[in-house]
């Protein structure tokens, strides 16, 4: 409940893969990113052993250990219906009383907060981007966290174009911001682990979910389900609605 790390980040990197067949301990929202990059022909299935962990929730603790009743779980535990891994060669069950709770079981709707913030007007949902986006100082641990972050070159540090201005300042931090949760559209499994990596406490979840919800809304898609499945902005149906293009 403490072990907050997404380990699959590590699953792409070429001096993992140079070691030979891995194994990785992955809860069931961790798991998501292994499907995702089994997608994305990263990693094979049989080129990986999954030991599985069921996972009632996980409790982020400041200093000392608190007592049960002093906890606030993850923000993202709330939401979360992965507790009991689908996908996995090895299952460790938890042995604390009943056990986790059974897969489609969330607390509270994944879209409470972006919901609250589109309650707003466009001119207080600007400015509340403005207030947050300053703050990004683009140390980019929120791209080296991500396990769907994997390309070897990133857009960032492409120069010839200059894509993003790598200065820490208003265009630069909404470009990257917002580049970034395009790339992870269709894509992102919800772990949190780049808000959870932001040293500048960002809610980058909260792009991230609104995304998630347009695709599943638009596509009938949720990332990190099937793994037989392509993305839906990497792939196309003949009946796909066009009614959007020009």
């Amino acid at each position: 409940e403490f072990c907050l790390n997404n380990l699959s980040v590590y699953l792409a990197r070429e001096e993992v893969k140079e070691l030979g067949k891995p194994a990785v301990v992955a809860k069931g929202c961790d798991i998501k990113s292994i499907v995702g990059l089994i997608q994305e022909n990263q990693i094979k299935r049989d080129e990986v052993v999954i030991i599985g962990v069921e996972c009632e929730r996980q409790f982020k603790v400041e200093g000392s250990k608190l007592k049960d009743a002093e906890r606030e779980p993850l923000e993202k535990c709330k939401t979360c219906e992965a507790h009991i891994p689908k996908v996995c060669d090895i299952l460790i069950k938890d042995d604390r009383g009943a056990g986790a709770r059974e897969h489609g079981s969330a607390e509270v709707s994944a879209y409470a907060q972006v919901e609250e913030l589109e309650a707003k007007s466009p001119e207080e949902r600007w400015q509340y981007w403005q207030e947050v986006l300053k703050r990004c100082i683009k140390c980019y641990a929120c791209r080296q966290v991500c396990p769907l972050c994997y390309c070897k070159r990133c857009i960032v540090e492409k120069s010839q174009p200059q894509w993003i201005d790598p200065r820490s300042e208003e265009r630069g931090n909404f470009a990257w911001n917002v580049i970034r949760s395009f790339h992870l559209a269709g894509r992102c499994i919800g772990c949190g682990e780049c808000e959870r990596a932001c040293p500048m406490g960002i809610p980058l979840s909260l792009v991230n979910k609104k995304m998630a919800r347009e695709i599943a809304e638009k596509f009938d898609y949720r990332a990190g389900e099937d793994s037989s499945l392509a993305p839906p902005l990497s792939d196309f149906k003949v009946e796909d609605d066009d009614t959007f293009i020009k």
